[in-house]
């Protein structure tokens, strides 16, 4: 608030000395040619009373005091000879003979700056001179000039308190309006803290506070969800848990209490349930690792052709041990396709997506692995001819731990964390993944990859 204040103050003050050094000479040139305009009027009008060498002194004398009065100006008469024939002397002190502004000036105390002379002539002759002069701070200012800026500095003395008074309104004004939307963050801060992870503040607009605002509301609504992603991440985890430690303690104790005999048939069952468990942990354990940045991305010009080529072809035998088919197609318009890619986490998502299509497809089914080139980016697709996915369920079949309630009910379902492994390693390597599904026909999830554009080395034979 105070800065407006001093703001109204300091323009009010520049004002002002503006008008002392800039508007003050322009006025008292207004103010000479006025006094200038007067001699000659007055000049003009002693001509017509002079006759044969000689002044009409009355007329002189009413002419002289009239326009002296009007103007609040001295006025001195002479004739051709600089003898004085009439004036009318105002000193500003009565008291002072000579006021201090002309002392040692000349010309009984008129300054020349300050001084107007118009010559009177008669027929082409000159007769007389008119003088005219003041004895005010400013030459040639008379008191109505004097008034004029006395009234102009007052008007601008009650401008700077008026200017004050609003720069005071606004900076109270201003003040609340910006302390407001800040209370409320703090408020909304408070009840976040205190556990209302709904709590908003509410604040729009384009100013710097309304977007503080729905950032802050932006920032509440993602710490929401996070929160609510943990404790359903804690509430999956321990359900993917309990399950396979359920069967082994049922079992076990089965065992213990002779009721189920500890033959091999048995002990496979547990080893099973055992290494389910071993798989969930490891895959978690390469989820978390991936997100926190702590597994290193080693990567390096690669021909995805034939690093997928490869990929197939070591899974062929175990697709078809499932009774389904697995082929390779290439999409590209050169045989050889490079991007900069860490090829052991590449071929972890491209097997983790044919696990799931293997997982997902009936007997009988076909699957393809296709490379292709879309402009500037690398693309992986894997196609296959399983149940597919619903609708509603594509924007989160990347969730960790989620899986289809139809993909539930098969005994193959796998531990809903492969696909959102799949995810975070091509984000690393500065890509995304795709998926288009039908139900009852099948999916096709394509990587998209930046493509390498620089040197390409020679590859291994």
């Amino acid at each position: 608030m105070m800065s407006f204040i001093l703001t109204a103050l300091v323009t009010v003050i520049i004002l002002v000395i503006v008008l002392r050094f800039q508007f003050m000479g322009e006025f008292a040139e207004y103010s000479r040619s006025n006094v200038s305009q007067l001699a000659t009027i007055t000049a003009h009008a002693l001509a017509d009373h002079y006759s044969d060498g000689r002044w009409d002194r009355e007329a002189i004398r009413t002419i002289v005091m009239r326009n002296a009065e009007a103007t609040d100006v001295n006025i001195e008469v002479v004739d051709a000879e600089g003898e004085l024939v009439f004036e009318n002397i105002q000193h500003a002190d009565p008291l002072q003979e000579t006021p201090p502004l002309f002392e040692d000036e000349g010309m009984d105390g008129k300054g020349e700056d300050s001084l107007v002379e118009v010559p009177i002539t008669v027929e082409g002759r000159m007769v007389g001179q008119v003088r005219i002069w003041t004895y005010s701070d400013e030459p040639l200012l008379t008191s109505a000039d004097s008034q004029f800026l006395a009234n102009t500095y007052i008007a601008l003395a009650f401008a700077a308190g008026a200017a004050i008074v609003f720069a005071w309104i606004l900076g109270v004004w201003m003040s609340r309006s910006i302390a407001r939307p800040i209370e409320r963050i703090t408020t909304t801060a408070r009840d976040i803290r205190n556990g209302n992870l709904a709590a908003r503040t509410g604040l729009t607009g384009t100013d710097e506070l309304g977007e503080l605002g729905a950032t802050f509301d932006e920032m509440a609504a993602k710490l929401e969800t996070d929160l609510r992603t943990e404790h359903r991440l804690t509430s999956d985890v321990a359900h993917e848990l309990r399950t396979p430690l359920m069967s082994i303690i049922v079992n076990v104790e089965a065992m213990q209490d002779g009721v189920l005999p500890a033959d091999g048939e048995h002990l496979e069952l547990i080893a099973g349930e055992v290494r389910r468990l071993s798989r969930l942990v490891d895959a978690m354990l390469r989820l978390s690792r991936i997100e926190n940045g702590t597994t290193p991305v080693n990567a390096e010009v690669t021909d995805i052709v034939g690093l997928v080529r490869t990929i197939v072809a070591n899974q062929e035998q175990l697709f078809d041990d499932q009774g389904l088919t697995l082929r390779f197609r290439l999409d590209a318009p050169r045989p050889q396709v490079f991007a900069d890619v860490d090829r052991d986490l590449m071929r972890q998502v491209v097997v983790n997506l044919l696990s799931n299509a293997m997982r997902y497809t009936s007997e009988g089914g076909n699957v393809v692995v296709a490379v292709g080139q879309d402009k500037d980016d690398v693309l992986i697709s894997v196609t296959d001819t399983g149940m597919g996915i619903e609708k509603e369920d594509l924007e989160r079949i990347f969730a960790r731990f989620w899986r289809s309630d139809a993909s539930r009910e098969r005994d193959s379902g796998g531990l809903g964390v492969g696909l959102a492994l799949v995810r975070e390693i091509v984000a690393r390597h500065g890509g995304f993944v795709s998926v288009e599904s039908e139900v009852g026909r099948g999916s096709t999830f394509t990587i998209h990859l930046p493509r390498h554009h620089g040197w390409i080395p020679a590859q291994p034979e």
